[in-house]
């Protein structure tokens, strides 16, 4: 007798904001599996609005259910229902459920098929314009300080540029450990409601974050991927500061930057901004 195969299970990145970010192909396995698994079934009612799809084609996968419900998935998928796993925004089991419900699946001899698409860290790192060849993905650190300082210990001298995910009512907190445990020099990148109406992208060094945000409400509002500098990068970074700075009491900016640049292998226009940078500080920095 030949063992009757589970139909499949796909997991479907869906858009971090922006609903026209939805490809053709999420789309069409959206529409036409018998059965949706999502993280939060209140969250995804605008896409199934956008899209059409009934409500009671949805059922709640979420961290506090993922084990019972992966057992209710094999079931169906046994049953020949093929389904989608969603998260409430970007890809599932990526800092989101999902991941015990695909090995599950993969251990019953299911297939799995993940389809492409939106991922906040992705997203961010490409707008970063961080020099670091590799990058580290974290997710989300832990809530209380003494574990979130404990957990940036162990990642202190990875030469990768490290990638987080945040709370906006922890964003602050969480920006203040990282000064101290990974050092102020550091460039720290914070990209919030990434997609979405009031998207923002600001890189400063990692000491003056805590202020930054703090000095405007609406910079705490919002979704964050926050991405700091691997340790070598922070260590080139304060030594071309040290230069820049000698070089800045002698000669122009330009011409700064360029001796700069020819000493430290550093490009001359990262130079060049950074030196502006430097200098706009002074000035603001009392006598």
């Amino acid at each position: 007798m030949t063992e009757k195969r589970l139909a499949p299970l796909y997991v479907v990145p869906t858009p971090l904001g922006n609903l026209g970010d939805l490809s053709a192909r999420q789309r069409d396995i959206l529409t036409c599996v018998d059965w949706i698994a999502a993280e939060d079934t209140r969250h995804c009612a605008l896409l199934f609005q956008h899209l059409k799809i009934p409500g009671n084609k949805c059922f709640a996968a979420h961290a506090h259910n993922e084990q019972a419900i992966a057992e209710r998935i094999v079931v169906r998928l046994s049953a020949g229902e093929s389904g989608a796993l969603i998260s409430d925004a970007g890809t599932p089991a990526i800092s989101d459920p999902g991941a015990r419900i695909v090995a599950r699946v993969r251990a019953a001899g299911g297939v799995v098929i993940p389809l492409p698409g939106p991922c906040a860290a992705v997203t961010a790192i490409s707008a970063s314009g961080l020099p670091d060849a590799h990058w580290l993905f974290y997710g989300f650190l832990p809530p209380k300080s003494g574990q979130r300082r404990t957990a940036l210990v162990a990642l202190q001298a990875f030469p990768h540029a490290l990638v987080f995910y945040e709370a906006p009512h922890r964003v602050t907190a969480s920006v203040a450990d990282m000064a101290v445990i990974l050092g102020e020099q550091r460039t720290l990148v914070l990209a919030r409601e990434l997609t979405k109406r009031f998207e923002q992208i600001h890189a400063l060094p990692l000491g003056e974050a805590r202020a930054w945000l703090e000095a405007d409400a609406q910079r705490q509002k919002g979704e964050f991927v926050l991405i700091v500098s691997g340790a070598r990068v922070a260590r080139e970074t304060a030594e071309a500061d040290r230069i820049l700075r000698l070089l800045l009491e002698e000669m122009p900016t330009k011409q700064a930057a360029r001796l700069a640049a020819a000493i430290t292998d550093i490009p001359r226009n990262t130079l060049y901004e950074r030196a502006l940078a430097l200098q706009s500080r002074k000035q603001q920095t009392p006598s």
